[in-house]
């Protein structure tokens, strides 16, 4: 198998520790990268009886702004419309509360930093 180029790396790690991170806040993982003709949701998880759709950002550093910051209208779309995607083909998750969380991840080269931002937008 070959190895992942270093941007994707390094993408699979933020992911990775974002989940660590989720579930050391009480976050059950249902689903990573779930992918919907529309587009792909990062982290599907449970929150008490909250659905959390959960965006990873990933930032070697704050110089150009946080993770959040960088989710604007057209992307806020696209998880809108991959998370209805989900529910229709998830019938069992059509009623639960849904909430759009983002997890920034920071730090080049050391132990990733996460920073949980629930509510981070709505619809």
């Amino acid at each position: 198998m070959k190895p992942l180029p270093p941007h994707l790396a390094a993408g699979r790690a933020a992911e990775d520790a974002a989940c660590l991170h989720l579930e050391a806040a009480g976050y059950r993982i249902l689903a990573r990268n779930y992918r919907a003709r529309v587009g792909e949701l990062d982290i599907v998880a449970l929150e008490g009886g909250t659905l959390a759709i959960v965006e990873v950002r990933y930032r070697a550093s704050d110089r150009y702004g946080g993770g959040a910051a960088s989710i604007d209208w057209r992307k806020r779309r696209k998880i809108v419309r991959t998370t209805q995607s989900l529910l229709c083909a998830r019938r069992d998750l059509a009623g639960m509360a849904v909430r759009f969380d983002v997890v920034e991840v920071s730090g080049a080269g050391g132990p990733a930093d996460c920073r949980l931002l629930r509510s981070a937008f709505s619809l």
